[in-house]
Parts: C-alpha cells; structure tokens; sequence
C-alpha cells in the first residue's frame, strides 16, 4: 500500500508538469462556448480591451457566456494602446469586468514607440494591474519581445507566459527561452480558425500552469437561473 500511494504521488507531480489542455481565445461576440466546451476546450480568453484605447463592448457578454456554457477557467487579455497614453487608466478600466481568472497584457507589434517608452509604458501597466488586485500573464512571442523590449529585459519573467508560434503542434517542444522565461504556461498554436462557426484562436495550456495558478476569479461569477 505505501509503494501504492508513492507511486499515486509521484504522478500527481509529474503528470501536470508533462501533460496539458486545450482552450481557445475570442476578440469577438461569441454564444457558442457550449459547443465550444463540447468539442473538448477547456478555457477560454477573451478580449477585455481594444488597441484604440477602450474595453471591449463585447467583454462581459463573452465571459458571461463562457461561464453558462460550463467553463472554469475563463480569462481576459489586455490588448495596449500605446499611442493612447495612460496605461494606469487602461488597467484600471479593464478591471471593471468581472467573473475572469487573469488579465494577460498582449505584448504585439502595433504602433508600439521605443523599446526603453514601450519597457516603462508596460511596467505602468502591470504595476497598476498588480495594485488592483489583478493575477497577470503576458502574451507575445519571442519575434514581438525583440522588437518591442528587447530579448534581454526580464523585467516580467516571474508573471505566466502565453507564447504564440502558429505551428499546429499543442506542445511546448518548439520553445526557446527569452525575456528571463524558461518555460512557458501557454502556447497559441494555431489562429484564425473556425470552431462552431466561431472565429477562434487556439491554445495549449500546460497543466500545472493551469491547475496551480492564483485565485482563479478575481469577483465570483454568478450563473444566471
């Protein structure tokens, strides 16, 4: 019985460190998360703010959804408008959503200034975020980090990585470290696609990232009766 229950504890340490799940993001209205869920996804990340500068319309409708449709991990990213200036007051606008897990700040090329504006605009935001309470990851890609902060700033390296390299393969085999990660939580493999008549990108998330991770709803989600 004891080598039982050593052998049941190792694989609980292991198996979520090797194995994942797979989930999609929206920047769309989207009502179809049940047959989303259906086909196996298992969270989902929605659009919680637009590059010109305001909090998706479409936001609390989505996370809503996602939750009604069964859904437990259901997150919102932050997508900057630099140009805009303020990313306190982004941050703060994109908290006033509830029922999400994490706010992930998509790091990408758009209309972005220097690397040394664009390292103090970021950590602005993140500083704002962590102030209100929010739980944060970061979306980019190994190409968007260099170009946007540069490969050596590490500044966020202790906050989860979402990577994107659109290969079709949910795994993590592909990775090279940057920006002070070594090892990703996510990974967006494929975008664009269409699931359920919905347009979606979609991900890989690594078990242990998505099983271990802080305080999954930052304000409780109620469903509706």
């Amino acid at each position: 019985l004891r080598q039982i229950m050593k052998l049941f504890l190792c694989l609980l340490i292991v198996l979520p460190a090797v194995l994942g799940t797979k989930g999609i993001d929206v920047s769309q209205y989207t009502n179809v998360f049940s047959c989303l869920k259906s086909h196996g996804y298992e969270f989902a990340i929605v659009r919680g703010y637009q590059s010109g500068g305001r909090v998706d319309p479409n936001a609390q409708a989505n996370i809503n959804n996602a939750h009604n449709a069964g859904f437990k991990y259901v997150d919102v990213y932050l997508f900057p408008c630099f140009h805009c200036g303020n990313p306190e007051t982004q941050a703060r606008d994109i908290m006033s959503l509830s029922g999400f897990g994490m706010v992930w700040v998509d790091i990408e090329n758009y209309r972005w200034g220097s690397q040394s504006a664009n390292r103090d605009f970021i950590t602005r935001m993140v500083n704002e975020l962590a102030n209100r309470g929010a739980k944060i990851g970061i979306y980019t890609s190994y190409y968007n980090w260099q170009s946007i902060v540069g490969l050596s700033w590490t500044h966020l390296s202790r906050y989860q990585l979402w990577y994107a390299h659109y290969d079709n393969n949910p795994s993590f085999s592909d990775f090279r470290s940057f920006g002070g990660w070594s090892r990703p939580a996510i990974k967006q493999y494929a975008g664009d696609k269409s699931e359920c008549g919905a347009g979606v990108d979609l991900n890989y998330y690594q078990l242990k990232h998505l099983l271990f991770r802080h305080n999954i709803s930052i304000l409780p989600f109620k469903k509706k009766k």
